[in-house]
């Protein structure tokens, strides 16, 4: 399927996302800076509404040398979606769960030209 305009660059929060349908499939297209990321809005575990959850930093444990926390803090790099279902996360620019590589979204090729974002949706047969 040729590319489809599913919105002006303005539109996007920074960060933020839409999520939108496409050849009957609903894609979630997430901005962080001036990198864009599309998934099909399906989470892997039981098919919720993952890109509509909320956008969180990845939280780890602060450890110490000596073996002690430091309590939790969140990441300045990593950005998260977390399922509304049941709360599973997954990296915004990878697509994977943080702790099982093996589970992640399915990707959807997204592009900025000329100041609009274009999908390309492969329709479900």
């Amino acid at each position: 399927m040729p590319d489809v305009r599913v919105s002006e660059l303005a539109a996007f929060e920074n960060p933020g996302r839409k999520v939108v349908e496409v050849a009957g499939i609903e894609v979630g297209i997430f901005r962080l800076g001036d990198e864009f990321f599309a998934y099909e809005n399906k989470c892997p575990h039981l098919e919720g509404p993952v890109c509509q959850g909320k956008i969180l930093p990845l939280a780890t444990e602060d450890i110490q040398r000596d073996g002690t926390s430091n309590g939790r803090v969140f990441s300045k790099t990593q950005m998260n979606v977390v399922c509304p279902w049941h709360g599973f996360e997954f990296d915004i620019r990878t697509g994977m769960h943080p702790m099982d590589s093996r589970v992640r979204l399915r990707r959807i090729p997204v592009k900025v030209l000329d100041g609009a974002v274009y999908v390309s949706v492969t329709p479900k047969a």
